[in-house]
């Protein structure tokens, strides 16, 4: 798992190898130890457990319920919840903390446990290092007494008459007319999301829906979206939304089966929000890897972009930091802060196919709203550390080639030893070109270090 035992989202590994029964269990406790500390002396921490339904997230459970019950914790136990479901209940139900088990759109041998602090916000780095100090630190503790466990499963309805409320009055079926495939990656959102939608008008066919432990992301969700479009088009339904394991973002497809990512997404939802008056600043916070397509539809509409590293956890931290109300990422991990901590998929959503509803539009036609630039990504192999300032000329000529039209990325990866390219351009054909050029001198810089 590297150096650091906490990734860009959580702790994660192979279930049983890197994530074992033992490390679940050791890091409930230390985060017992670093986040009850808000409940005070005179009461016992909460905590609510979440998680996606892969096999291992059943021992999982188990071993995270027992250390943090076994740390003076009292725990409600949500079952089967999509990521974002569990930081909703963490703020509603007014616990100390939240923690997920899930590993998101990764395969089902792998999972992953996360955590929210109170009112289900994710945790900043140096919380999560100060676990990591206590769980590495051999420190004994001993609790005052033990935590009790409860079923909180009925709280499932709780997070769907929310997400329900989240619609404008006067418009509780704001989705009537639409009939819509939910592609639930037989994950968390396998049960809720095809509800939400139904309540909200729509002729809903759900696929994707039967988890048995194994199949999580399996040829299906976000991450393989054919399945999806395949499902609209034989169905001949007005638009398709498919989800990641955890639910906690969704992409769509239109009625020909025409992916949108989260750039499109923004882009739709943006202009919604600024059409009622309720987009605070007037700007939207992507990070880096936004589409040109979106800033330039957004410099049209008289929006501001405001970029970010890559990664959910910090376009949150510039959404607070700034007071906007609207920010993601193209992997359609979009941020509503006016309704919600963290990016929730079947927020997401519901909100996208009203907008598009109440607009008169087809997918199609809200899609067509952001002219997305051929993206053209590429890896090369090497140490990021070992880039020196010399590269910086060979990325200034990369974007002269581009006319001042297009994005040029060059970043070291977080996870592995590689240099990740991005260049975006109105031309696939100049953007294949660039990179090439852009890659090679990538080589030069390293073979010269």
């Amino acid at each position: 798992m590297g150096t650091r035992l906490f990734g860009t989202d959580g702790v994660r590994g192979v279930a049983g190898h890197d994530l074992t029964a033992r490390l679940a269990m050791n890091l409930s406790q230390a985060a017992a130890q670093v986040l009850g500390r808000a409940a005070g002396q005179k009461t016992r921490p909460v905590a609510v457990v979440g998680r996606d339904p892969r096999a291992s997230g059943e021992f999982l459970e188990a071993a995270v319920v027992a250390g943090l019950a076994g740390s003076g914790v009292d725990v409600l136990r949500l079952g089967v919840l999509p990521t974002p479901g569990v930081a909703f209940l963490a703020e509603a139900l007014a616990a100390d903390f939240g923690v997920v088990i899930s590993a998101s759109h990764n395969p089902a041998e792998d999972n992953g446990i996360k955590f929210f602090g109170p009112g289900g916000v994710k945790l900043p780095d140096a919380v999560e290092d100060e676990i990591e100090a206590v769980l590495t630190g051999d420190i004994a503790f001993t609790p005052r007494e033990f935590g009790r466990v409860s079923d909180a499963s009925a709280e499932h309805a709780r997070y769907v008459d929310y997400l329900l409320g989240t619609l404008p009055p006067g418009q509780a079926r704001p989705l009537h007319n639409m009939k819509v495939v939910v592609d639930c990656a037989h994950g968390a959102a396998y049960a809720i999301a095809p509800q939400v939608l139904s309540r909200a008008g729509a002729d809903v066919i759900a696929i994707g829906a039967e988890p048995d432990g194994l199949n999580i992301n399996k040829g299906c969700g976000s991450t393989h979206l054919d399945t999806l479009a395949e499902a609209v088009t034989a169905n001949q339904a007005d638009a398709g939304i498919a989800y990641d394991g955890d639910a906690d973002r969704c992409l769509a497809v239109d009625a020909a089966g025409r992916p949108l990512d989260g750039d499109q997404i923004l882009t739709i939802l943006a202009t919604e929000l600024k059409d009622e008056g309720r987009l605070v600043g007037n700007a939207i916070v992507v990070t880096v890897m936004s589409n040109q397509g979106l800033h330039t539809a957004m410099h049209a509409a008289g929006i501001e972009v405001k970029e970010t590293p890559v990664g959910d956890k910090h376009v949150s931290a510039a959404m607070r930091d700034g007071g906007y109300v609207l920010g993601g990422e193209q992997s359609g991990h979009i941020i509503m802060m006016e309704h919600s901590s963290t990016g929730d998929g079947v927020l997401t959503s519901l909100q996208l196919l009203a907008a598009v509803n109440r607009r008169g539009l087809t997918m199609a036609q809200a899609a067509a709203m952001m002219p997305r630039y051929p993206q053209v990504l590429l890896n090369v192999p090497g140490d990021g550390s070992r880039l020196g300032p010399g590269l910086a000329a060979a990325v200034l000529r990369a974007e002269s080639q581009l006319g001042g039209d297009g994005r040029v990325l060059v970043r070291p990866s977080g996870t592995e030893p590689k240099i990740r390219l991005m260049v975006q351009a109105r031309d696939e054909d100049l953007a294949e070109r660039v990179i090439g050029q852009l890659a090679d001198a990538v080589r030069l810089a390293l073979a010269d270090s």
